[in-house]
């Protein structure tokens, strides 16, 4: 008889067992063992995934709008209307939150997965408002389609955000910063599974009444000064369900039929970026979602071998919004003339962003965890009029150099950083539709970039339109 740890296979052998239980190993009649049952099929089709290198801002929706063009899928898989991406087209500016910024795009159809939190009237005045400013968003509904596994942020959700953010204040003397459109109380809600989701809406509208209800009183019961207008909202949901009801797909089934029918471009556009991903950025300064590349196989429904290329977007410089430690961090005469010529304001804030030198540590802890095929190198134009311009390339705590990025933010916001100078290039590169139209000295930057991170730069941006991003390959 074959011990605990081990049996015998069909052959007298003893087979290797896992974890003590025995491996049972079926008898294949009439089959020669060097030939698989079933062999395993090449993914038709793969997501082209563009995502943050940093702390957010860095101009993914220029990347993404360029990449869009000739997509037939372009995705959201996470965050909500806390995102901003800006995208010129024709000379007008469209600004989007929670619609992809592929939905200029008449020939590809817009897809909002189950991993993104969505605000209702946000989505809707969103796209009121990007109508009035030109022709691009003419017949969004009609190629617009949303996950009914997306769970809804309400009004109440962005109520207990602000409050939340003022007890912080009281309590600890600082805030996280967050943008206060529900999106930490609604992950919070999904989480402790209480939340409703789009499904809900568009199904029983009786049913969900009394979910929403439930779901309002918990939160009256922890914030008694919670102001929430159950009937209005209740109203306004009815109306926004008939709405959306001709927009809402089974998410899974239309990824897989995307995923594995005819030849299509799929493109998925991150939001936020590596740095306030809720698991590998600067916690607790953070958003509440996945924003590198697990958050498209979890909020799409995607297998991780469907993902194909990965594009990390790098700004010439590093921003952040809000507080948090930022190692490079230019609060002079640098730092305002980054964010002056940069105009680096909040899309969906409007807060003054903090400037700094381009921080390399950081981007090639982000490329660690994402695997970036490429990277996008943008702005590189607010660079034009520095005599001298610095990279980080080392971290040290108390004269020590750190091996890696830390963990702990009091630690982080201790580092001194290691930097490596170049010589500015004093001219425009606005021009520039070539490497080789670039200043020597620009050309330098890049590749200095490109051998420290290890990861080709497909793309330079040196300008706000799409034909300002040159493509190096």
């Amino acid at each position: 008889m074959a011990s605990d740890s081990s049996m015998a296979n069909g052959n007298g052998q003893e087979a290797a067992s896992l974890n003590g239980e025995p491996v049972l190993k079926r008898p294949r009649e009439n089959v020669p063992p060097e030939v698989s049952l079933c062999t395993p099929r090449e993914p038709q089709n793969k997501v082209t995934v563009v995502l943050g290198a940093q702390w957010g801002d860095e101009g993914k929706g220029k990347v993404v709008d360029l990449l869009a063009m000739d997509a037939d899928i372009v995705c959201r898989c996470q965050g909500g209307n806390n995102a901003g991406h800006t995208v010129v087209v024709d000379s007008v500016e469209y600004d989007f939150h929670l619609l992809p910024s592929g939905v200029l795009n008449k020939k590809a159809i817009s897809f909002i997965g189950n991993g993104v939190v969505i605000h209702l009237p946000g989505l809707f005045e969103e796209a009121e408002k990007n109508l009035r400013k030109g022709k691009g968003l003419q017949g969004w509904e009609e190629r617009l389609k949303i996950s009914d596994r997306a769970h809804i942020v309400f009004n109440f959700h962005q109520a207990v955000d602000g409050i939340q953010e003022q007890q912080r204040q009281q309590q600890e003397g600082k805030n996280l910063g967050t943008t206060k459109k529900g999106i930490g109380p609604a992950y919070s809600s999904k989480a402790a599974r209480n939340g409703l989701r789009v499904c809900d809406l568009v199904s029983d509208f009786k049913v969900f009444e009394e979910k929403f209800r439930m779901l309002a009183d918990h939160f009256l019961t922890m914030y008694p000064n919670l102001n929430v207008d159950i009937p209005g909202e209740l109203k306004q949901l009815k109306e926004y369900a008939e709405r959306l009801r001709p927009l809402v797909t089974d998410g899974v089934y239309f990824m897989h039929k995307a995923l594995t029918g005819p030849s299509k471009k799929i493109l998925v556009e991150g939001a936020n970026a590596a740095l306030l991903d809720i698991d590998f950025g600067t916690y607790p300064f953070v958003t509440s979602s996945n924003c590198t590349v697990g958050g498209v196989c979890t909020g799409l429904g995607v297998p991780p071998s469907y993902v194909g290329r990965v594009y990390g977007v790098v700004k010439a410089y590093t921003t952040r919004v809000g507080v948090g430690a930022f190692p490079t961090e230019q609060d002079d005469e640098v730092g305002d003339l980054l964010q002056t010529r940069g105009r680096e304001f909040g899309v969906t804030t409007g807060r003054r962003r903090r400037c700094g030198w381009l921080d390399l540590i950081l981007v090639r802890y982000a490329h660690m965890v994402n695997g970036f095929s490429a990277i996008a190198l943008t702005k590189l134009d607010i660079l034009d009029t520095l005599p001298e311009i610095k990279v980080g390339v080392a971290y040290k705590v108390d004269g020590e150099p750190l091996p890696s990025f830390p963990a702990n933010m009091d630690v982080l916001t201790r580092v001194s950083v290691d930097y490596q100078t170049f010589p500015g290039w004093c001219c425009s590169t606005e021009t520039a539709r070539s490497f080789e139209e670039l200043p020597p000295q620009a050309q330098n930057y890049i590749r200095f970039i490109e051998d420290f991170l290890q990861v080709p730069v497909k793309w330079v941006g040196v300008g706000k339109s799409r034909e300002s991003m040159i493509k190096l390959f």
